[in-house]
């Protein structure tokens, strides 16, 4: 009869339904197991990657500590350019793998799309034959033999199975916008990865750039310890006619702090500059600056040094607009902050990142918390690659031209402050 034919037909469809969305993963199966062989490949590259820059990093750190000599200095830079290397080489693993997960991810959604779409097939054909036998008179299936309990138990396992089968289907769905959105945020992953290996090409640059510096160094000295000491004696020179010089500038602006339009002195108000921290020199050193901390008045150093070989990424320590950027060794060479960056936040902080090797972006450009402002060098006055990180009160701190009496003839360009517009990093960080 007509309805048993259907529930017949439809439980052999059911069947079918259970059994074609695992082989159809069957038929993918090798290609899976491949692409996932080669995933846990990379990954193991990827940890053997991370454990050799951990060991480098070790490394320049114990060299950073020593003496600084030319050799010292030499060692640093094939230390850091080993870093930069491996860590080049670990982002191009990893946009690797996050290849093969791409793959990986568009062969399953590929194959649940089909099972989905001969679900949906099923799922028609099975209504279809349903809706039929919902039309048949309950009185013609009696008169051909059926009973009333017959009739009721069949009527029961069609609708229990129709039910059973739309479930599937919206199950396959969810997958399928499950397995979609993966993708969506694997390709993110990559697009990330990409954007750094990018930045990793940029810092090889930079650190390609500090090496001809020292190599030109060594020209100088003629592969001399005193006569390289001797230039960092003269460095040391100018740099301190250059701090008078700044003073006596800042002396004549005018201006006071509004201590109300700053942030309330506490930690994490700006985030660090660096993914690693380490201070070599703080805010200030005299009474005065003991006793105010927040308060810079002159004498001592006007921000905070952090260690950071050559190439290391910079980040801006809060939201805010790039005011300018600028490279004082066009005006006097070694006497100040070498290339620095200059941004305004929304807080009432301004924030300065000097001695860059690498100046990554503009004046005008709109930059996020953690984006990459430049790359760390010993440009200016700076015995070693380092960053000078400086706070100012944003309503009297401006960008400002005075002349070098050391280099005569020339203008310096740079962040100026009122004394009190200095601010210590760490009352913020």
């Amino acid at each position: 009869m007509p309805t048993r034919t259907a529930l017949r037909l439809l439980l052999i469809l059911v069947v079918c339904v259970s059994l074609c969305a695992p082989l159809a993963h069957l038929v993918h199966a090798d290609t899976q197991n491949d692409i996932q062989s080669q995933i846990d490949d990379r990954s193991q590259k990827i940890q053997a990657i991370q454990n050799e820059i951990t060991a480098l990093q070790k490394e320049l750190d114990s060299t950073s500590s020593q003496k600084q000599t030319l050799q010292s200095a030499l060692n640093t830079l094939d230390l850091s350019n080993k870093k930069l290397t491996a860590q080049i080489s670990l982002t191009q693993t990893q946009i690797s793998r996050a290849d093969l997960q791409i793959q990986a991810l568009s062969t399953n959604i590929a194959t649940t799309s089909t099972s989905i779409q001969a679900d949906n097939a099923s799922i028609a054909a099975i209504l279809r034959d349903l809706n039929s036998n919902d039309e048949s008179p309950a009185a013609l299936v009696l008169l051909s033999g059926g009973t009333l309990s017959s009739i009721f138990d069949e009527v029961v396992s069609l609708s229990t199975t129709r039910d059973d089968l739309r479930n599937q289907v919206k199950d396959l769905s969810s997958l399928k916008v499950s397995l979609t959105n993966t993708r969506t945020t694997t390709q993110q992953k990559r697009d990330e990865l990409a954007a750094l290996k990018l930045d990793l090409t940029q810092q090889k640059q930079a650190l390609a750039a500090t090496i001809a510096d020292k190599n030109s160094l060594l020209a100088q000295t003629k592969d001399k310890e005193s006569n390289y000491q001797a230039l960092i004696a003269q460095k040391q020179a100018q740099e301190d006619e250059f701090e008078q010089e700044l003073n006596a500038f800042q002396n004549q602006l005018k201006g006071v702090v509004d201590t109300s339009t700053l942030p309330t002195s506490g930690h994490h108000i700006l985030q660090w500059p660096l993914a690693n921290i380490r201070i070599t020199q703080y805010f200030g050193n005299t009474p005065f600056a003991t006793q105010n901390p927040q308060i810079y008045n002159g004498h001592g150093h006007s921000g905070v040094d952090f260690a950071a070989s050559p190439g290391t990424r910079v980040m801006s320590a809060d939201p805010g607009v790039v005011l300018g950027t600028g490279n004082t060794d066009l005006t006097c060479p070694g006497a100040s902050y070498g290339k620095w960056v200059f941004i305004k936040h929304t807080n009432g902080l301004s924030t300065l990142y000097a001695h860059l090797s690498v100046i990554s972006v503009g004046a005008g450009q709109v930059v996020a918390t953690g984006q990459t402002v430049g790359y760390s060098g010993s440009t200016g006055y700076a015995t070693g690659p380092h960053l000078h990180f400086g706070v100012f009160a944003s309503d009297v701190v401006q960008i400002s031209s005075f002349p070098s009496k050391g280099c005569r003839g020339r203008i310096y360009t740079m962040p100026v402050a009122p004394l009190s517009g200095y601010l210590n990093p760490l009352s913020y960080l």
